[in-house]
């Protein structure tokens, strides 16, 4: 008989539906349903695609013994992180308080009854015991009882947990002016931590830390930099797309990014494939083409903006989640294949060069942990053009497309259908943004459509509402949600002058003033003003898998501050960079995505309004898309929009006509009237359209 999960939205809750645990979604009948019981709360967090969650899940949750257990001692909240990170973040820096190590998925937390602090925070827990720890029925009974026999322990540890939720909560205004040792700082931390033999940072598991690539191919072409520094930077960003572009993270058949590596040299990944890590990288592979004319990057561009249309584009426009690690009950089986099916596929000429190129001759390097044996995952081992054979290239294309075709007659992984509001704003930056670079109006089409769907379906009331699914938006959106939008609509309006893009992202900009901005210490809270009461107000500035909200909103605030003339955006942009400042000051280097608003801070940002016909919008916007200018933001406006806002209402044009408004900073030039010399000006590769 299904629980009451039966009635949510969320694929990662309905997959629950069925347990024999008696689970509810998080609620005000859920708490006090613990409180009027006197049982504490077994909170369980995760999502759709995570592994380890789908491995509890068989082990435990489907099991009756433990369930009889979790239902005798507790009242069972399931949440998905993505519809609520709001408790995600809170838990996860409680495990990081209480164990002194990161957390994870699944987090599995026990909570108080009353208070809802957590009595003690874990991850994975296995039904029987091994990997040196206890099972999960002999965790559930030890903590219950714990609970029963002290009461006075656990409340003293739940005060002094909330005295530092409540200091970071507090944290006294910061009256540091900003500054770029933070920046300088950072670079040199992420190039002394640089794997200089196989990209990215540190050792397994290897993430892609973009946020951290981005800053670093900025940095290198920041006005004014030393040529040496330059080149050691833009060597860490361009090794590390290589490395991670012809090893296993990347899918040579589909496109698209996996998750992270579990090894050093990019081997064999985790295989989840999530929006938000190919929305980044995406971004970052278009951006790194643009500045070094590489056609293997944009390649890599090209097809994971393929992917991301065609295998996660909704019909109305918006794009899913994710898609599991696992596909028939394999992790990675979707994926991987052996020599004799490379041979039932392909032609005899077609099989050897791709069994050369992907390393299908050599030792296996995929053992399926299911029981299914040796399989190799796909990784470029010896280039196509190394191969001495003119045909090469095009023995690998064909064979590509036929084993894209066999793959996709297998049983697929499960995809997480749910919009959520802020990954469709990376989504849309990606998309606009390898549009411009590729020259590719079909992506920025991609792009608006998210853009349309997320204004006409989670927007209500002047708010942005979270998550979207099966026609229902739901939940009050995070700060995140509002940063990301909003950036994605500001890069769409350098694709495409839309009017609605404009109004749309101010709106969400105003409102994150009005509802999040802590206007006493300054910087942005995670949640809005009236939002739900936690334990915790979270206030977070360092990057995690995605980058921070104040972050990005520092950036988007900047860019619309000076695109508009308004100084109340500036003004935020700095009180948060002065809040962060101790921050970025301690640990620069996990704070990329506020130095990169703190470059275009300290050094003027360049506006480039450009009023001209409709007709000639698209060849100016590629004129203007040209090279890699990091703090460069362009704007074609047509002549015949009027009634323009702020400070673009002195931006006229006249029909027929041509003129360009530059500005950087608060210094603007004089109107400059002819494609030529705005061409010169800027510096652009070539003069003229």
């Amino acid at each position: 008989m299904a629980n009451q999960l039966a009635r949510e939205t969320s694929p990662y809750l309905l997959q629950h539906a069925e347990n024999p645990v008696d689970w509810l979604p998080w609620s005000r009948e859920a708490l006090e349903k613990a409180r009027a019981e006197d049982k504490p709360i077994l909170l369980s967090i995760g999502y759709s695609a995570c592994h380890w969650c789908h491995v509890m899940a068989h082990e435990s949750f489907e099991d009756d013994e433990t369930a009889e257990v979790m239902n005798r001692l507790y009242v069972n909240i399931k949440v998905d992180r993505e519809e609520r990170p709001d408790l995600d973040k809170i838990h996860q820096t409680a495990h990081q308080l209480y164990t002194g190590r990161a957390g994870g998925w699944p987090l599995t937390v026990f909570l108080t009854p009353d208070t809802h602090v957590p009595i003690a925070v874990g991850t994975y827990f296995p039904k029987e015991p091994r990997y040196g720890m206890p099972s999960f029925k002999d965790v559930l009974t030890q903590i219950e009882a714990y609970y029963r026999s002290y009461p006075d322990e656990i409340r003293n540890r739940g005060s002094a947990l909330l005295e530092a939720f409540a200091k970071m909560e507090s944290a006294a205004a910061s009256d540091a002016a900003p500054m770029r040792a933070p920046i300088d700082a950072a670079c040199e931390r992420l190039v002394a931590s640089f794997d200089r033999e196989h990209g990215g940072f540190g050792d397994a598991p290897k993430f892609p830390r973009t946020n951290a690539l981005e800053l670093l191919l900025e940095e290198s072409r920041r006005s004014g930099a030393e040529p040496e520094r330059s080149r050691q930077l833009e060597h860490v960003v361009m090794h590390t797309l290589e490395r991670m572009a012809s090893g296993g993270l990347y899918d040579h058949l589909g496109g698209g990014f996996f998750r992270y590596s579990v090894d050093r040299r990019w081997s064999i990944p985790h295989f989840e494939k999530m929006l938000y890590d190919n929305a980044a990288l995406l971004a970052l592979y278009a951006d790194a083409h643009a500045a070094t004319g590489d056609a293997r990057f944009a390649r890599v561009a090209a097809e994971t903006a393929d992917w991301i249309v065609r295998d996660m584009q909704d019909a109305g426009g918006a794009f899913y989640s994710t898609l599991d690690a696992d596909a028939a009950g394999r992790e990675g089986g979707f994926y991987v294949f052996t020599p004799d099916e490379l041979d039932r596929v392909l032609s005899p000429e077609e099989s050897s060069i791709a069994k050369r190129v992907f390393g299908l001759d050599r030792e296996p390097n995929f053992k399926d942990p299911h029981g299914g044996g040796e399989a190799w995952h796909l990784q470029i081992v010896e280039p196509a053009a190394s191969l001495g054979r003119d045909d090469a290239e095009a023995l690998l294309e064909r064979a590509r497309r036929k084993l894209l075709d066999a793959r996709e007659r297998r049983v697929h992984p499960g995809r997480d259908e749910k919009i959520l509001a802020g990954w469709n704003g990376l989504a849309i930056r990606a998309l606009a943004r390898a549009g411009r670079r590729l020259g590719r109006t079909d992506l920025v089409d991609a792009a608006a459509r998210a853009a349309d769907f997320v204004r006409r379906s989670m927007w209500q009331g002047n708010r942005l509402l979270a998550t979207y699914t099966d026609g229902r938006a739901r939940f009050a959106a995070y700060l995140d949600d509002y940063a990301f939008l909003a950036e994605g609509l500001v890069e769409l309006l350098e694709c495409r002058w839309r009017r609605e893009d404009l109004d749309f992202a101010v709106a969400l900009v105003d409102s994150t003033l009005e509802h999040f901005e802590d206007r006493a210490a300054g910087g942005f809270f995670f949640t809005a003003d009236d939002h739900e009461k936690l334990i915790h107000r979270p206030k977070s500035f360092a990057d995690e898998a995605m980058p921070a909200g104040n972050g990005v909103l520092c950036r988007v605030l900047i860019a619309l501050g000076h695109l508009l003339g308004e100084q109340r955006y500036l003004d935020a942009a700095e009180r948060t960079l002065k809040a962060a400042m101790p921050m970025l000051t301690q640990y620069p280097d996990a704070h990329a995505s506020l130095l990169i608003a703190l470059e275009r801070h300290l050094e003027p940002a360049e506006a480039i309004v450009v009023r001209a016909d409709a007709a000639d919008a698209e060849r100016l916007g590629a004129m203007l898309a040209k090279g890699y200018r990091p703090g460069r933001s362009s704007f074609v406006i047509p002549n015949d929009a009027d009634r323009l806002p702020g400070l673009l209402a002195s931006r006229s044009g006249r029909p027929g006509g041509f003129v360009a408004y530059v500005c950087r900073g608060t210094a603007c030039l004089a109107p400059i009237a002819t494609i030529d010399a705005l061409a010169a000006e800027l510096d652009l590769p070539e003069k003229g359209v």
